[in-house]
Formats: structure tokens, sequence, C-alpha cells
């Protein structure tokens, strides 16, 4: 007898229409950075190439393999750094790996909070760090508890050992641009004894109506984030969860786990060339584990004929990129939008 289990049958992953999106999006990328950093466009292209060939094999090579270990998969520090050729790469890899380890929320108390009247307290910086009133702190607060219950079980027990001390709003990055931030100071046994938790606002992906319709595939968006996170990566943060804030929902995770990023700005060429490459198997990796892998790795075949089709859509899309960047600044420049130039 064989029968699938009947939660497979409405398991909601990533279809083959949204994994190509994210590959163009990262192999645009590349071509992006290859110009950011003063390649050619014969580097760019190679960096490019790269990229989606690294999809390509490995994805190949992941539909010969047993689902679990597809789920198995990791590359970790040591096996990255093997894996990366070009020394350049090598140092940067070790430099971002040493970043990361020093981001963790003990080492953020110094710059984030300050000791008042006994109690360690959230420093203000507005406009990026400001204070909520009370009554939405302690909606906030709230949220939290409801939060705990999406916590695996041991996880649950043990972040219920601390107490919310200060809670702040807080602007993020780009990628979160007018959406709703929040941190939370978490104290637990000791002074030194931290944890800072982060809500993020979480809506519904501005393309899924174009896929999916108008009805949303999840009732929480915060959960769906999480969801899809754990199912991209072999080993996700075990504080993710999720909440509901008022009418909006958050998904929450750790503020500082030691997240890390390879800095590609200035790299050479080749180093970049193999970086892309890199990131197309780890592209193909978390693929692997939520899609179809055979039916991509059928659609993608074994010769280069999709390596230079994403190529050309990498060129055209980066000189779409450049001209939207200098409308940008013609907007800027002519008053239409206000902002202030960086350090």
């Amino acid at each position: 007898m064989r029968r699938p289990f009947r939660h497979s049958r409405s398991r909601k992953w990533p279809d083959q229409h949204r994994v190509g999106v994210q590959l163009r999006r990262l192999v645009t990328s590349v071509w992006v950075a290859g110009r950011q950093n003063g390649s050619p466009e014969n580097a760019c292209e190679e960096a490019a190439a790269r990229c989606v060939a690294a999809y390509r094999e490995h994805m190949a090579y992941l539909a010969e393999q047993p689902l679990l270990a597809r789920s198995y998969e990791r590359l970790d520090v040591d096996r990255l750094q093997t894996t990366a050729t070009r020394g350049t790469l090598r140092k940067e890899i070790k430099r971002a790996a040493k970043r990361a380890r020093r981001r963790t929320s003990d080492r953020a108390l110094p710059r984030f909070t300050q000791q008042r009247d006994g109690t360690r307290r959230i420093v203000e910086e507005p406009p990026l760090i400001t204070r909520p009133d009370p009554a939405q702190a302690n909606q906030i607060a709230e949220a939290l508890d409801s939060y705990l219950q999406t916590l695996p079980p041991h996880w649950a027990r043990i972040l219920a050992g601390y107490s919310i001390s200060d809670i702040a709003h807080k602007v993020v990055g780009v990628g979160s641009v007018g959406m709703r931030a929040y941190i939370a100071l978490c104290q637990g046994s000791s002074p030194d004894d931290v944890v800072f938790l982060q809500l993020k606002q979480a809506r519904r992906s501005v393309v899924a109506r174009f896929v999916h319709g108008d009805s949303a595939w999840h009732a929480h968006q915060g959960q769906r984030v999480v969801e899809y996170q754990q199912a991209l990566q072999t080993v996700s943060d075990p504080l993710l969860g999720w909440t509901t804030v008022g009418d909006h929902q958050y998904y929450v995770r750790q503020f500082r786990d030691m997240k890390g990023a390879v800095t590609v700005d200035g790299i050479d060429a080749c180093a970049l060339a193999n970086y892309a490459g890199i990131c197309g198997l780890l592209l193909a990796k978390g693929h692997a584990r939520t899609s179809g892998a055979s039916m991509i790795a059928g659609y993608l075949g074994s010769s280069d004929h999709i390596d230079r089709a994403m190529c050309r859509f990498a060129r055209r899309y980066a000189e779409q990129t450049e001209r939207d960047y200098q409308a940008l600044l013609a907007a800027v420049a002519q008053g239409v939008l206000h902002a202030e130039a960086g350090p």
C-alpha cells in the first residue's frame, strides 16, 4: 500500500513560477553588483552564468537525492570556505563570520540600552528608535504572550523564563520601508542574561494576487513568513514565531542572532563569479527542499540554454535598474521626492 499523508495534499509551498522569479532576481543582483564594482560586461556575464550553472547543476544533483537528504543538506562556514576558490572571497567570508559571531543580544546591550533606576532601558534615538505610548507597549507585550504559543514547546518554556523590560519602535532597512517594526528587551536571571526580540509587520506579497488570486493562502502573513523561512533554511532562528498587534500581523525573531552577510562591494570580478556560484548553489538547496526538484531540474535541462537566457534577462534588467535609479535622482533633484544624502 502506498498512500500520501493527507497533510501533504494541502501543503502550500512556493510554486515553480515563484522559483523562476527568485532565480531571475538573484542573477540580476549579480550583474548589478558587477557593474557597481566597475567590472566589464563580459565579467558580469561570466558571474551571472556561473550563478545559473551552479543552480542548475546542484538542482540536478539534489533531484536524485532522497527527500530527507535534501533537508539535511547544509553549507556551513567551513564548507563555504572550501567551496570558495578565490583568496579574496575566502578572506571576506572569514570577516563576515567574525562579524556575525559578534551580533548577539548581550553585545547589543551597550549599543542600544542604558541602566536607569536599576532597570535596563532601550535608548531612544529619534527618529530611528522611539518609545511607543504605554497603551501601545502593553498591547505589544500581550501580543508577545500569544507569540509564545507559536514556538516549539521547549523554546516557549525557555523564553517564558524571561520578562519584558522595555519596548521600542525601531526603523529597519529599505526592504521594510513603511512597515511597522518593534524591538523588545527581555531580561532573564541576571542583568547580562538578555534577549532582544524583533517584531516585523508582515503583509501579503504584492505579487501574490497575480499568482494565486485574491484569496490569500495563509490567514496570518507572519505565519507565512515563518513557514517559508523554515522551509528554505537548513537551520533557522529557533525563536521564529508570529503574532498580531491590533489589526496588524507580525512575525517575531531574535534581533541579534549572529546573522551575517558577505560584502560584495569592491571584490574583484573573479571573486564575484565565485560567490555568485555559491549563491546559486544555496538557492537550489532551498528550492529543492520546498518545491518539485525533479520538475525544476527537468525544465532546466543539462545544457547551458537557461544560463544564456538568464544572462540576457539580467543584462536588460540591470539596465532598467540603472534607469530607475537615475529617475529617482532626478526626482530628488527636482524636489518631487525628499531624501537625505548618506554618509
